[in-house]
């Protein structure tokens, strides 16, 4: 167990991570998804309701963690279900964390190249980026931490710079009727939002640096409202510059957004290049999150020093991003990820706290 737990983190800097592990590919993506799904303009509808389903699934995650405070879900788990099976669900919240770390390299991969460094090889980017992230987590949580708080203003003004100055091609018409097919368009959208709102599992390993895990279950509410709030004026935002028909044949429909205005008196006349520059950074934010409770959970089940784990996950993580051959690939192996992670952190945490309850393990 060489986790550093002793490594503690305040309940700003946990929200701060809980955001950034939350805003990553998904803004870029997430709009086709929902229109494609549901056909109609209500799916900004659904964000709400993923929202809302995933803040009552990390309550589950949040209070099954509080019950073993200075524990990782890799180490209390053991004393749930004993430890062949907590050995082995473990193991597959690792690989969890390791899959989703090389989905975030692979997307940075497939957009820098395509808009910002065209005819650059791809183990070029992908080794930048991942030597940058190792030297990052081997300082620890508040490493990680102090960078997400260093990136947030900067982001968040940037993407809401950007979104406020597209407002001159913004239809509002292009959002109406309001439910005008129901609720049951706006219902099918929600499941794409499954890896958009799976953020409460970073919660199993965060609540254990936390100086106050008393206040997790307000980390996950703040944390999960900022990223709503994001990924909410992004679908309404696309979906009245394009319309629904518009929105569907496009690749990556948000910068797409970014692309489609120009303004003249500003020094920047087209700002997609400068987000493109700036998300990265936010998708390099989630990387680092998830490749670091994957080194968390090796760790701890393995008895290994933290830095062994960090390098021993880091060619594998390269492997496993490139599985994916094409573009559509990478957004197939971004959806049976989602649809994993529903079943995995949506049904596993509450036998789990039912089980503790009942065999009075924790506190």
């Amino acid at each position: 167990m060489r986790a550093e737990i002793k490594d503690q983190i305040t309940t700003w800097q946990a929200t701060v991570i809980m955001v950034n592990y939350m805003l990553a590919a998904g803004v870029l993506t997430l709009p086709r998804d929902l229109v494609t799904a549901g056909g109609t303009p209500d799916v900004w509808m659904s964000v709400i309701l993923g929202g809302l389903v995933s803040i009552l699934a990390g309550t589950i995650m949040v209070k099954l963690s509080q019950r073993f405070p200075g524990q990782t879900f890799f180490q209390y788990n053991k004393q749930i279900i004993g430890k062949f099976l907590g050995t082995l669900v473990s193991v597959v919240v690792i690989i969890y964390f390791v899959c989703f770390s090389s989905f975030e390299m692979r997307s940075v991969q497939e957009v820098s190249i395509f808009f910002l460094l065209e005819g650059t090889p791809h183990w070029a980017a992908d080794a930048m980026f991942m030597w940058i992230a190792i030297y990052l987590c081997c300082g620890g949580i508040n490493s990680i931490a102090r960078i997400c708080r260093l990136i947030v203003p900067i982001t968040w003004m940037i993407f809401l710079g950007s979104c406020l100055l597209s407002f001159g091609i913004f239809e509002v018409n292009n959002l109406r009727p309001v439910l005008g097919e129901g609720l049951k368009p706006v219902l099918r959208a929600v499941m794409p939002t499954a890896l958009t709102f799976t953020a409460g599992e970073n919660l199993l390993f965060l609540i254990a640096f936390m100086a106050k895990p008393s206040k997790a279950l307000r980390v996950l509410i703040t944390g999960t409202s900022i990223s709503m709030f994001f990924y909410i004026i992004a679908v309404v935002m696309t979906i009245g510059v394009f319309s629904v028909e518009g929105v569907v044949t496009r690749t990556w429909p948000f910068i797409d957004l970014i692309r489609s205005f120009e303004v003249e008196f500003l020094v920047f006349e087209r700002f997609e290049s400068l987000l493109l520059a700036i998300w990265i950074m936010q998708m390099f934010c989630t990387f680092c999150i998830a490749f670091f409770g994957a080194a968390v959970g090796l760790s701890q089940i393995m008895n290994m020093k933290m830095n062994t784990c960090l390098y021993l996950l880091l060619p594998l993580i390269y492997i496993v991003s490139t599985m994916p051959h094409s573009i559509n690939g990478l957004f197939a192996f971004g959806t049976g990820l989602g649809n994993g992670a529903l079943l995995l952190f949506g049904l596993m945490p509450l036998p789990l706290l039912i089980i503790a309850y009942f065999r009075r393990a924790g506190s």
